[in-house]
């Protein structure tokens, strides 16, 4: 019986990224253990029903503390030399690195990895970089070299970022393999019909500057200037990154009137009493809350960077629009409350993409061949 190692950074993550994957290897006879240094009893249990086991390790998603992270890779090779896997499989960009680096030492026969986005240190915020950022960026960058080189694959999710790590010396180009999307249940996740009275737009997302939420609420306050009737709902929780929003800073949108915030709450029945997706991130690696909402009819408003361009065809099912420009996201919705026959139309459009592009059970094929061949 193959056995497999999945190393993560967040167990509800491991869930909700990989969660149809583990159930799928499972099924098929794989014996799948699942790394994670976050479990509750909730997470544990709804691993042990997909079919895997979970495994603490010990990690800090965030930060970068030398010592600290050389002890957690020791204690990473101790477990993976137990567990004595066939394969590993390691995302995010932590777990990348470290779980990488630590199969190669704990010597596991095959090791893959999964570039999920560029990350933080590479994302543009359109300024200048501070010199802490440019040396944060250059010691990611010697990780990755150094993590990438001992896998045996590096799985991409855009062509964007593919390219970039090629270009850059981060991985060799016949070990990047281009994924194009984790994808999602198209059943789960049926198409409904849109609200369109009063048009209600929606982000979801971690509260970080880079997912464009500065610009969301500022393009809210423009709207609603000329359409008060309009609604935008931010969801997500606030953050430890350092592109982090200040739960004052989102407190002071709502308490303006401009934005309602749930919170951390499931995305699905907020989906369905709203309008269009919006999503306007400085980089992605392709996101799966659009793909979400692509699935279940929602026309998409997102911008023209790497991983979020890729879901959508500008003017089809939704719009594209430059990072950071808030004049064009603001112009983008307006288009939406001036005629919201677009938001049917569009919809339908997104729900069409969604099954030709992201379904999970075609995409898990492909992904399984990878790790299984």
């Amino acid at each position: 019986m193959t056995s497999l190692v999945v190393v993560s950074h967040h167990a509800v993550d491991m869930l909700k990224f990989r969660g149809y994957l583990i159930r799928d290897l499972a099924a098929s006879g794989v014996r799948v253990h699942c790394l994670a240094p976050d479990y509750d009893a909730a997470t544990r249990a709804e691993l042990a029903a997909l079919g895997a086991t979970p495994v603490d390790y010990r990690l800090q998603r965030t930060g970068m503390n030398p010592l600290r992270d050389l002890v957690d890779v020791v204690g990473l090779v101790r477990i993976l030399r137990q567990l004595a896997p066939d394969v590993v499989f390691a995302f995010s960009t932590k777990p990348m690195v470290y779980g990488t680096l630590a199969a190669w030492l704990a010597g596991a026969p095959k090791r893959v990895a999964m570039v999920e986005g560029a990350g933080y240190v590479f994302t543009s915020l359109g300024a200048r970089p501070s010199w802490r950022r440019r040396i944060l960026r250059g010691v990611v960058s010697a990780l990755y070299r150094i993590a990438l080189e001992r896998a045996h694959r590096i799985v991409f999710l855009n062509p964007d970022d593919q390219q970039e790590f090629i270009d850059q010396g981060l991985v060799a180009r016949e070990k990047a393999v281009l994924l194009g999307g984790i994808g999602v249940d198209l059943q789960v996740w049926a198409e409904a019909p849109p609200v369109t009275e009063p048009i209600c737009f929606l982000l979801v997302g971690r509260l970080l500057r880079e997912k464009g939420i500065v610009e969301y609420a500022t393009a809210a306050r423009m709207v609603k200037a000329r359409c008060p009737q309009a609604r935008f709902v931010l969801l997500g929780s606030l953050d430890s990154n350092p592109g982090a929003l200040s739960r004052a800073q989102v407190q002071a949108w709502v308490d303006e009137g401009l934005l309602e915030w749930p919170g951390y709450v499931p995305v699905q029945p907020w989906l369905m009493r709203t309008s269009v997706f919006v999503l306007p991130s400085y980089r992605e690696g392709v996101p799966l809350s659009t793909q979400e909402a692509m699935a279940v009819g929602r026309p998409v408003i997102t911008t023209d960077v790497p991983g979020c361009r890729e879901t959508v065809c500008d003017g089809v099912n939704g719009y594209l629009v430059p990072a950071r420009d808030v004049q064009a996201l603001a112009a983008a919705m307006l288009r939406f409350l001036d005629d919201p026959v677009r938001v049917v139309r569009m919809g339908r459009a997104s729900r069409a993409r969604a099954e030709a592009c992201f379904d999970v059970r075609k995409i898990n094929q492909k992904l399984s061949s990878w790790l299984l061949e």
